[in-house]
């Protein structure tokens, strides 16, 4: 019987590199084997400290988010950004000034991470207490939402997965305010900062309770009075384990080079991992495409300008990952968001090989 549906995984989300030349409209081409227009992109500069920029064709893809502070949303035409999509790819600039580290310094390595929704196209959704505009691909379990905050409280709004989240990343866009993080193991009432290296949270947390397969409840408890206010502007991206292609799960470490084996069903392409015990801790994220060998030790930090780094060990296997040293791997407990680079078995009957 076949795992999985998505055959092709880079159909729905793609690592890409790329070096930067300096210059205003610099074209990106993706490498997968499908071509991937993107809605949501996530670049972090390789080679210098530089914001790590969110942009998406839901809000509009020259606006930008870092996910190293709690800064309002902006469209400054002197930072690097993402400046227009293509249908395999994007394209960069540099903006007014020509040292922004950014997105398109000559010289500088770039990474990108991509997702595709729904190829721009949103709609309105009333299934909460306030109304939303969603991107939404059920298919590959990711939904983009927009939504404007009452002031009165908690308020419920629609995500248009279809199925529970289990995964969401929250932004402010109007006023500067931490990213919040739900993850289905924390459940309801705690959050994690993705802005921050914190542990588990029941401050600037998500209230209970947990999301449904259509809402999701958004309130204004613990450090959070001063924030959604009426009128003030969010952004969610909500995410969803699908079977042989993305999972979203916990395991706990044992602190020493044989680390545990993570089940994941696919050979991973891309890996998020965050200590929720302990504070102190950033947000790791490696790739096959930084490290296309075993063992995976570059690194970057979602929360931190920092440049890339190494000193992660981690093999990508044909069904899951397994941690080769004590970084990401102490005697604590870890949250992961991993898609994949193939299935471990799709519905064509091919099978994943381990790198």
């Amino acid at each position: 019987m076949a795992y999985a549906t998505i055959n092709d995984p880079s159909v729905y989300f793609q690592n890409t590199l790329y070096t930067g030349n300096g210059n205003n409209g610099q074209d990106i081409t993706n490498t997968g084997n499908a071509n991937l227009q993107p809605d949501l992109i996530w670049i972090k500069n390789r080679s210098a400290n530089s914001n790590p920029i969110i942009q998406d064709t839901s809000r509009g893809i020259n606006v930008q988010s870092f996910t190293d502070g709690n800064a309002s949303e902006n469209t400054n035409a002197s930072w690097g950004h993402v400046n227009s999509v293509a249908t395999d790819g994007f394209q960069v600039d540099v903006g007014n000034n020509s040292s922004e580290t950014n997105a398109n310094k000559n010289g500088d390595n770039y990474v990108a991470w991509q997702w595709k929704a729904n190829g721009g196209t949103t709609s309105s959704n009333s299934d909460g207490s306030v109304t939303s505009t969603v991107q939404v691909n059920a298919t590959a379990g990711f939904s983009i939402v927009l939504y404007t905050a009452t002031g009165s409280g908690d308020i419920t709004v629609g995500h248009g997965l279809g199925a529970v989240p289990e995964m969401i990343l929250t932004k402010t866009r109007s006023v500067s305010y931490d990213w919040r993080v739900f993850n289905k193991t924390l459940g309801a009432g705690k959050s994690l900062q993705l802005d921050g290296t914190g542990q588990q949270s029941t401050n600037n947390s998500y209230p209970s309770p947990a999301p449904t397969s259509t809402v999701m409840t958004m309130g204004r408890g613990g450090d959070d009075n001063n924030n959604y206010a009426n009128g003030e502007t969010i952004v969610s991206y909500c995410f969803r384990s699908i079977k042989g292609y993305s999972k979203i799960g916990t395991y706990s470490g044992n602190n020493n080079a044989d680390g545990p084996f993570v089940y994941t069903g696919f050979k991973p392409a891309w890996l998020l991992i965050k200590n929720y015990t302990n504070s102190g801790n950033g947000w790791t994220l490696t790739d096959n495409a930084r490290s296309p060998l075993n063992q995976a030790t570059k690194y970057l930090l979602a929360n931190t300008a920092d440049s890339e780094s190494t000193g992660v060990k981690i093999d990508f296997l044909s069904n899951g990952f397994k941690l080769r040293a004590t970084a990401q791997n102490e005697s604590q407990s870890y949250i992961y968001m991993a898609f994949a680079q193939n299935p471990l078995v799709a519905s064509n009957n091919v099978i994943a090989l381990a790198r």
